[in-house]
């Protein structure tokens, strides 16, 4: 495996973490609150499981990046995020409104701010995975 990928894994790992906790902990925290009464109590929960989900994920999420990486720029690390988006964000959100009690709001907010979060992160990929700009040769 090349060096980009696992430089990819950890900046994609990084920019997952981040993200995730200005969503969940800032942005999402009232709609939290609103619904803690479907939630895990605070000492129960398993939040050491959050960075090891983000580890297996962010290493899938570069390694397939890196397979169909066609050196498009950066948009194609936004069409990228996006399709992820599509095939991992909606299905989560809706399939959890399908099932649990939860104000579609959130759902909706859960689906739009995750496939932003994918967007973003494509966008980096994008960025470690472009070629290094060829420099003419010096007569």
């Amino acid at each position: 495996m090349n060096k980009k990928v696992w430089i990819g894994f950890v900046a994609v790992f990084i920019t997952f973490q981040v993200l995730d906790g200005i969503v969940n902990f800032v942005i999402l925290d009232p709609a939290y609150k609103s619904i803690s009464h479907l939630m895990r109590p605070e000492g129960e929960m398993k939040l050491w499981l959050i960075p090891v989900i983000g580890l297996f994920f962010s290493f899938f999420f570069t390694f397939i990046f890196s397979k169909g990486y066609e050196g498009k720029g950066l948009l194609e690390g936004v069409r990228y995020g996006l399709y992820v988006g599509l095939m991992v964000a909606l299905p989560m959100a809706y399939g959890s409104y399908a099932m649990m009690p939860i104000p579609y709001s959130l759902a909706l907010q859960w689906f739009i701010y995750g496939t932003l979060e994918y967007m973003i992160a494509g966008v980096v990929l994008a960025l470690i995975f472009k070629p290094k700009e060829q420099t003419p040769p010096v007569a």
